[in-house]
């Protein structure tokens, strides 16, 4: 079968969408990836990178097609409003003229914006192939919870938009289950509608001893808590440092973040300001194949998301990956997420932007013994196993894809 997979990012951005590729060339497929110019998460364009440069590669045994698009820059509103316009109307006008193969399905990764799928219409109108939508994101919602857009007239616009969508995919997969009403809100048909969660990739497993990296040898020892990933609006630093700040008096809890974002400027700012120094680390993005290795010096890994009801609908894709790694989780999040957590018995929640609600849950980890965290580390990997497995989930998708090509 050959797969069109379309995408805003791709490698060497790091978003699952590249895992997901070679998932699909593993199972014998010919894929295709028609995606824009790497700029996230910095906002300019990667080294070696450029409008007309390294436009068409490989990866994993599947082709690139790169389509010109504006950078997000700092990721305010204007910049990031072009990001998203351009790459849409980029690859309307150019996939038709690049992406000319004879293809059997074309496979939409959404984790925002929804527009990504605009091209895959205009491709579908064209060759008459279906479509499969994988919602990581839910809009309008998001845009409203984010802070991004408050025009109530702009998000009614979306919705539209939204609708337009989904009416018009094949079938529509959902990585949270709590997804299900928003997308038959927004017409789609819940016949069309599957659940299919996030994994992780096969780096992410656990590692007995601690790995030697340099950067970690100036934290000084006690209790690690590390957060990885990206620190922008949605993952609520301001509760963070609010609960660091209550927990001064414990000098041996020190939290280290491994990630970026645009917030980071004022993340770091707010630390010195309140006295936070020498028990706060950002350590900068990494690459992904560094994560396991981070995780393994870490005593609890710890997700938060900003308490917004879209936020309650989702399930944080760094659940799946501290899962995997067999580290106990400690989790200030609302819904979904935090019931996986609990039901995993893989650690400890709270809810969301509650700072001395979070203080009672790491004190509460802190004072557990080491044996009794690891217990919680091993039901996280036993739950991923049965849940959100890598080869099973290919498995799955592999078999609806064919379901959908056959019966089309």
């Amino acid at each position: 079968m050959h797969v069109l997979v379309v995408t805003q990012y791709f490698w060497p951005e790091n978003f699952r969408i590249n895992d997901l590729v070679s998932g699909l060339i593993e199972r014998g497929h010919s894929v295709t990836v028609l995606t824009g110019i790497p700029n996230y998460p910095e906002g300019r364009f990667f080294s070696g990178y450029g409008l007309f440069r390294n436009t068409s590669q490989e990866y994993h045994g599947a082709k690139i097609v790169r389509i010109p698009l504006v950078p997000r820059g700092n990721g305010g509103g204007v910049k990031l409003a072009l990001n998203y316009l351009s790459f849409v109307l980029s690859a309307c006008f150019l996939a038709p003229f690049r992406c000319r193969a004879q293809y059997d399905l074309i496979f939409i990764f959404e984790p925002s914006p929804v527009t990504v799928a605009l091209p895959a219409l205009v491709l579908k109108l064209l060759h008459k192939i279906p479509i499969m939508f994988w919602v990581q994101d839910l809009w309008p919602e998001s845009l409203a919870a984010t802070g991004a857009v408050t025009s109530r007239r702009i998000l009614d616009a979306v919705a539209a938009v939204v609708r337009f969508i989904y009416r018009r995919c094949d079938k529509i997969l959902i990585t949270s289950q709590s997804f299900r009403k928003s997308i038959e809100h927004h017409d789609g048909p819940p016949e069309n509608i599957i659940y299919f969660p996030q994994s992780a990739e096969d780096i992410f497993r656990p590692i007995a001893e601690k790995q030697d990296l340099a950067i970690c040898n100036s934290i000084p020892p006690g209790f690690w808590i590390m957060f990885a990933g990206n620190i922008g609006a949605a993952q609520d630093f301001q509760t963070i440092i609010a609960t660091a700040e209550k927990l001064k008096g414990h000098e041996d809890i020190h939290w280290v973040i491994v990630g970026d974002g645009r917030l980071r400027e004022w993340a770091e700012s707010e630390v010195r300001a309140r006295g936070l120094s020498d028990n706060f680390h950002f350590l900068g993005r990494h690459p992904l194949e560094a994560m396991p290795a981070f995780f393994s010096h870490a005593d609890a890994l710890l997700v938060t998301l900003r308490k917004e009801p879209i936020f309650a609908l989702t399930i944080p894709a760094k659940i799946q990956s501290y899962f995997a790694c067999g580290k106990p989780v400690i989790a200030a999040l609302d819904g979904e997420g935090a019931m996986i957590i609990e039901e995993a018995g893989a650690g400890v929640t709270c809810p969301a932007e509650s700072p001395d609600e979070l203080v009672s849950a790491i004190l509460k980890m802190y004072e557990t013994p080491r044996s009794e965290r690891e217990k919680m580390g091993m039901n996280g990997r036993k739950y991923y196993e049965a849940n959100f497995d890598r080869d099973m989930l290919l498995d799955k998708l592999d078999q609806w894809m064919k379901e959908l090509v056959e019966g089309g």
